[in-house]
C-alpha cells in the first residue's frame, strides 16, 4: 500500500520568485535542473545541481513540498515523507 503525503496542506500554488536559481543568479553560478517551493514561490537548483539550493531552502524554511520547474516535467515531491506526490 502507498502511503498518501500528509503535506499537502502547505501547497499554496504561489508564483515563481525568479525564472531560474535564486541564489546562482545571484552568485552568477550555474544549475543542472530547477525546482519550485510549493510553499512560498522559492525557485532553487536541484540535487544535481552543486549548491543544491532547493534543498537548503527547505531545511532552512522546512516547506516540504517542492515541484519540478523544468518545462515538459509535471511533479511533485515531499521532503518530509521522502516521496513523490501526485
Amino acid at each position: 500500500m502507498t502511503r498518501q503525503c500528509s503535506h499537502l496542506d502547505h501547497v499554496q500554488r504561489p508564483a515563481p520568485k525568479t525564472n531560474g536559481c535564486e541564489e546562482c543568479l545571484k552568485s552568477g553560478d550555474s544549475w543542472v535542473h530547477l525546482r519550485l517551493c510549493e510553499t512560498c514561490g522559492h525557485v532553487g537548483c536541484c540535487d544535481s545541481s552543486k549548491n543544491k539550493h532547493a534543498s537548503r531552502h527547505f531545511h532552512t524554511t522546512n516547506h516540504p513540498v517542492i515541484k519540478s520547474f523544468q518545462p515538459g516535467e509535471n511533479w511533485r515531491y515531499c521532503y518530509l515523507d521522502d516521496q513523490i506526490v501526485e
